[in-house]
């Protein structure tokens, strides 16, 4: 009876671990397509037949002509470049906001985190006539500037941020007043330090979303030598002969190993900020 009792209790723990494996499965499908896509000749991407391990190894060749057809080493640089100044400006503003929204009385505080409530709610594409008027009155369109200024603030985070500020005790702060430390001190030295994993959380997710983007950097940007790396891959893009779809998936594997690396980084904390977001 103790047997059937122990099996009886870990049925529920193997359903679910069949679940998230068949979960894991359906979501990594397509990036176990996009790498065997990688490796095959172009006739054996259009075969008739169906199997994942290619017929004809090509992945040499496609990679080689992924490097060779267009400059990714330089894509790559600029997609770090700008995701980078992107998140490192995000936080020089967000950090602040999120600890004035949390932890500081002032009037119009519950009316200001509506604002910010309500921009999480606006689409980007919806700001992209703004932002491109905007950019061209400033003259800074197809530069540098044009793919981070619009992301300078970025509601999600001050949200993000505020909410672990929130499970922070006052106490700490009280102490660190006492000892003669300004806001601005207390934000920099004590706040920051403390609130890493929602940090690396709001930075995986601020990162993902503007080195996969491709509708903001197709308006805003002309020039090849500043192009980031999802617009790149628009090169291997021929209105002639048609897509090199070989090197194409070979270009767009050599793209998401970078984030897939940072996430694996970076996961202990990433989780570590969402449950205590969460949490709180």
């Amino acid at each position: 009876m103790s047997k059937l009792s122990s099996i009886s209790r870990k049925v529920p723990q193997i359903l679910r671990h069949g679940i998230l494996a068949c979960t894991g499965l359906f979501a990594l499908l397509p990036f176990i397509w996009m790498v065997s896509l990688s490796l095959k000749p172009q006739e054996d991407i259009f075969a008739a037949d169906f199997h994942l391990w290619p017929s004809q190894f090509s992945g040499v060749e496609n990679y080689t002509a992924a490097f060779v057809s267009a400059p990714m080493l330089h894509f790559l640089a600029n997609g770090i470049f700008v995701c980078a100044a992107i998140f490192l400006v995000q936080l020089i503003v967000c950090v602040p906001c999120a600890y004035a929204l949390a932890k500081l009385r002032f009037c119009g505080k519950d009316t200001l985190f509506a604002a910010v409530l309500v921009g999480i709610l606006i689409p980007p594409q919806a700001l992209a006539i703004p932002h491109f008027i905007m950019l061209y009155l400033f003259g800074i369109l197809n530069t540098y500037a044009s793919l981070i200024v619009p992301w300078m603030i970025s509601a999600f985070g001050i949200f993000l941020l505020r909410q672990f500020f929130r499970s922070i005790p006052d106490e700490t702060l009280q102490a660190a007043r006492l000892d003669g430390l300004g806001e601005f001190e207390i934000i920099w030295r004590i706040m920051l330090p403390m609130s890493t994993p929602a940090i690396a959380a709001f930075g995986i997710f601020s990162v993902v979303a503007h080195w996969n983007d491709l509708f903001w950097p197709l308006i805003a940007v002309r020039d090849q030598e500043i192009s980031t790396p999802a617009l790149g891959i628009l090169l291997f893009r021929d209105d002639e002969t048609g897509q090199s779809l070989g090197p194409l998936m070979a270009g767009s594997v050599i793209i998401v190993t970078p984030l897939l690396l940072a996430f694996l980084a970076a996961q202990r904390r990433f989780i570590d900020g969402m449950a205590s977001t969460a949490a709180k």
